[in-house]
């Protein structure tokens, strides 16, 4: 890849998804978009953003964001953050609405791991009296692909699950391990790109974006932020990574990565 091709996949990642992308890390970009180039047909890496600079067609574009996009993902990340959200969160908000569905959205989830540890610990321990809509959402196809067939393989599995988990949800696999038909069809997927406007996905209860905001350029974070809690119920919950801030919302005391809107706009218990 030349200066210019990775500047311009970076301009089209910042433009596209909000992405942070530095330019100068050409080993990351060559490695990301070298199987998209494959899988698109062209001969190497500088082919195929050449055609994404002289084609100017949108599914290419999408095929060169979507790789530059945050894969990285485990089982059961941050577990303590799970067990509270299962054991403290779910049973609260079952309380308030009464015997009414609970709608949990898994964002930016990558290839299923995040949407399925929550749907494995619900299986688990379901809050009594709660139905619960479970949506998962990433910016990839593929990904997105990869999380519906609910296919992992040996490297996946180790990253996060016990044994127990991996015997009770799992089956033996071609290749890897298979997670149960009873898990995977209690998720319901969407392509969402965070950037976009999203009324069209009405109000959760609770929305876990966990460990992506610091892929994003500054001014995307906070607009990603803003879109997030608009999909907040009154009452909702927004669960980011540990260690992440979301300025404008209510940090819960003694709970590293739990926010509420401000208490103005809360509905009354």
């Amino acid at each position: 890849m030349t200066p210019q091709d990775r500047e311009l996949i970076a301009r089209l990642c910042a433009d596209r998804a909000g992405l942070a992308i530095d330019p100068d890390k050409a080993y990351i970009l060559e490695n990301r978009l070298g199987s998209v180039a494959r899988r698109e047909g062209f001969g190497s890496v500088h082919e195929f953003v050449a055609a994404v600079r002289d084609r100017d067609e949108e599914r290419l574009i999408w095929a060169a964001v979507e790789a530059m996009s945050p894969a990285e993902t485990a089982f059961f990340s941050e577990p303590r953050t799970l067990e509270r959200v299962v054991g403290e969160l779910l049973p609260e908000l079952a309380r308030r609405r009464g015997g009414g569905p609970l709608r949990l959205w898994a964002a930016a989830c990558g290839a299923g791991q995040e949407v399925y540890s929550l749907a494995m610990a619900l299986d688990e321990s379901p809050p009594a009296g709660a139905s619960i809509e479970l949506f998962g959402s990433d910016l990839s196809e593929q990904r997105l692909e990869k999380a519906q067939a609910g296919l992992y393989s040996q490297f996946e599995v180790q990253r996060g699950l016990s044994a127990q988990r991996l015997v009770r949800h799992f089956e033996a696999a071609e290749d890897g391990f298979a997670l149960c038909l009873r898990v995977r069809q209690t998720v319901r997927w969407r392509r969402v790109n965070l950037m976009d406007d999203p009324a069209r996905l009405g109000q959760f209860d609770l929305v876990l974006c966990r460990n992506v905001l610091g892929y994003l350029a500054q001014d995307a974070r906070a607009r990603v932020l803003a879109n997030l809690q608009r999909t907040l119920a009154p009452d909702g919950w927004l669960v980011l990574g540990e260690n992440e801030a979301a300025p404008g919302l209510n940090k819960a005391p003694g709970r590293r990565g739990f926010y509420r809107k401000q208490p103005s706009t809360r509905a009354v218990a």
